[in-house]
């Protein structure tokens, strides 16, 4: 990517997010601002801004099994394993299923290496196949 698109993603990530913070500010609970702003939170580097946020939605959507899996993408992004493996828990309890997609998500590669993501990847992988049966 050249250097002056790459400037402008940057340029259009900045207008976007003082957008979404001022309507934020506005209706603080609009489910589809929150999300919106926590996701561009993440993508511009911005993890703790995105964490807070995902830890609103957990309190405003608390039976979402999608909330709860960017939950745990922002805790592994902040490197809090054990509050990540919380939250990925529970989203699989919730009905989360897209093993594909957790066993190569980038968001959680600071939990490669502890043992309790492959536990969590065999869980899944099981109720993912039971579910199929």
């Amino acid at each position: 990517m050249s250097k002056d698109r790459t400037k402008g993603y940057a340029h259009h990530n900045t207008v976007e997010l003082k957008f979404l913070e001022k309507i934020s500010g506005r209706l603080p609970e609009d489910l589809e601002v929150l999300q919106a702003l926590a996701e561009l939170y993440t993508k511009t580097g911005q993890y703790e801004k995105g964490l807070a946020i995902d830890l609103q939605l957990s309190q405003l959507l608390p039976n979402d099994d999608l909330v709860w899996y960017n939950l745990g993408c922002s805790h592994a992004l902040t490197h809090h394993s054990d509050e990540a493996f919380e939250a990925l828990t529970k989203a699989i309890d919730l009905g989360y299923g897209d093993y594909d997609w957790m066993k190569t998500d980038p968001d959680l590669a600071n939990l490669n290496v502890d043992p309790r993501f492959e536990s969590l990847l065999n869980w899944l992988y099981t109720v993912c196949s039971e579910e199929e049966m």
